[in-house]
């Protein structure tokens, strides 16, 4: 393989040497190669350069995280600052730093509920993990050692470790990794679009599926389940948006079977459904609440567990018999982080990031439904700055095309030769840009991806 990759690449070239080293994620290795990487070399604003020069439109705010965009000097001089005064704080054994402090006391003032902790880590993932952790060890704490399930959804993303990658409902994070653990249950994703019975309405799709959840708990028994964890709108799942109505009757069966929900903002939270977090588009009441990626825009990596204070309350007396709380990073509230994601959410308010990002998003849906008629979508879908557009056989049946033939990724690819960055998932194109697009950036961005539609047409005809 060594020989074939240096005979496609020269072999000082950067492609060849990521291709001898990286193990690169959530990436179709025999693909990458045959095709070899792209290397983004400099990035300003909406728009990445590769190492050719060729410029892009960035349509997926990275990994849905660059809210801000690219090149914001804000940011540079807010790790720049912190960098030279304090480089590396912990937060082990009662040690503290200022950043953490004012982020925490930020991040507690901004979401939509009665938050009393916040527990730092670095992904999404990690917030996720230590979401169950904390349900095992709250249950634990208060007596109710067999309160201890979580249901998830099928479709769900919630992040690669053991244990947020076993809330993630999706295959092939599962397969060959001996996922899920036994501890995570799976119920209905809200997919009217392509899991609704013939002739079904919204509403009564809504009630079906929620009937389907209301039956695992009770034949599971509801003193085992600890949570239910949702994002607002699924994103690698799909961009899933859910029915009028679902969460509501997810949450009145919550609270019936006395069952907190974790609110997986990840990807939702600070602004991209046109609200400060997915929570209050979809009239949610969370338990407890996950954020990470436009937390700190991607600068740098951040992420934040937010836990009301009658959970945190039963931990001070278990830790003081165990000797320690048993949980924690060595980059759990990294000052520059902290300092970076600080600065990035007073950003947002001082330029109205939230609204602007309400405003555009109404231009982007009307210009991503505008999609709906062609030829190869079966349906378009979204809120606010995040969307996807659904490929089709057949328009009338919503038959899917063969899963070998790779059209999703054919579409993904000729939208990058038209200078524009998707994410394919399956034969579903998400966007995500990043929340300081401009209308006429919408426009360019929809444009390019129509020519790389019409081409993948041709192509499939």
């Amino acid at each position: 393989m060594a020989d074939l990759l240096h005979n496609q690449f020269p072999p000082d070239s950067l492609e060849a040497k990521d291709l001898e080293h990286l193990l690169h994620p959530t990436t179709n290795l025999q693909q990458h190669h045959e095709v070899g990487p792209v290397v983004h070399e400099r990035a300003q604003g909406v728009y990445l350069w590769d190492n050719h020069g060729k410029q892009y439109i960035e349509g997926m705010s990275g990994l849905w995280c660059t809210a801000l965009g690219y090149g914001e000097r804000e940011l540079v001089e807010a790790a720049t600052e912190q960098l030279e005064k304090l480089s590396y704080s912990q937060l082990f054994g009662g040690k503290t730093n200022e950043p953490s402090i004012l982020l925490a006391e930020k991040l507690k003032a901004m979401v939509p509920f009665d938050a009393g902790r916040v527990f730092f880590g670095l992904s999404g993932s990690d917030a996720n993990d230590t979401q169950i952790k904390l349900m095992w060890y709250y249950n634990n704490a208060i007596g109710r050692p067999e309160k201890k399930k979580i249901i998830s959804r099928t479709r769900g993303y919630h992040g690669v470790t053991i244990g947020s990658g076993s809330l993630t409902g999706l295959a092939p994070f599962h397969k060959h990794f001996d996922l899920p653990i036994p501890e995570v249950l799976h119920t209905d994703c809200p997919y009217y679009y392509r899991e609704a019975a013939e002739a079904e309405t919204e509403q009564d799709f809504v009630d079906r599926i929620v009937d389907n959840l209301e039956q695992l708990i009770v034949r599971e028994g509801p003193e085992t389940i600890a949570a239910f964890i949702a994002e607002p709108v699924m994103g690698a799942g799909g961009v899933i948006v859910p029915p009028p109505g679902y969460f509501q009757k997810v949450q009145a069966l919550l609270v019936k079977y006395d069952i907190f929900f974790i609110d997986d903002e990840v990807i939702c939270g600070f602004g991209r459904t046109g609200r400060a977090f997915g929570a209050e588009t979809f009239d949610i009441e969370p338990t407890t609440m996950s954020l990470a990626k436009a937390v700190s825009s991607a600068y740098l990596p951040l992420s934040a567990v937010l836990i009301p204070e009658f959970m945190y309350e039963p931990f001070i007396a278990v830790s003081g018999e165990i000797g320690t709380f048993g949980h924690g990073f060595t980059y759990s509230g990294h000052p520059v982080c902290a300092a970076v994601a600080l600065r990035n959410v007073e950003l947002m308010e001082e330029r109205n990031i939230f609204e602007h990002a309400a405003t555009v998003g109404e231009v982007f849906q009307q210009r991503l439904r505008g999609f709906a008629d062609h030829p190869l979508v079966g349906d378009t879908r979204g809120v606010g700055l995040i969307g996807a557009v659904e490929l089709v056989s057949d328009k009338e049946t919503k038959a899917s095309f063969d899963a070998a033939k790779g059209v999703g990724a054919y579409l993904m690819n000729r939208c990058e030769a038209n200078g524009v960055i998707l994410r394919a998932l399956g034969d579903t194109l998400a966007f995500c840009p990043p929340l300081i697009i401009s209308e006429d950036q919408v426009d360019e961005l929809f444009t390019r991806f129509a020519t790389a539609l019409n081409e993948t047409l041709q192509w499939v005809r």
